[in-house]
């Protein structure tokens, strides 16, 4: 299984119906794209996030379903129209469990 983390460092007048947007629409991604086992997402409440405001943690089933979900359409589409208009920074993290 591969466990890939995702770190967003939202835009400071994004508003509150935008963030929660962007985050059931990465949550929507589970319905939408084969391979993802778990997905889930939240809200920064630590001091030593450094300016990382939201995350989002998506559990694959293997290497192949990531590959697959990078330019999958369903994702492409969340990151253009949420992701992209709201961050000033990501970090993305990808590991084997």
């Amino acid at each position: 299984m591969i466990e890939h983390i995702v770190l967003f460092k939202l835009k400071t007048d994004a508003s509150e119906d935008q963030k929660r947007g962007m985050l059931n629409a990465l949550l929507d991604l589970k319905d939408r794209i084969p391979g993802i086992l778990h997905a889930s997402a939240g809200v920064n409440f630590s001091a030593r996030a450094q300016g990382y405001t939201h995350g989002f943690v998506i559990r694959f089933k293997d290497r192949a379903a990531l590959d697959a979900y990078l330019p999958h359409p369903a994702h492409v589409v969340v990151v253009e129209t949420h992701v992209k208009p709201l961050s000033e920074g990501v970090l993305a993290l990808d590991y084997e469990i």
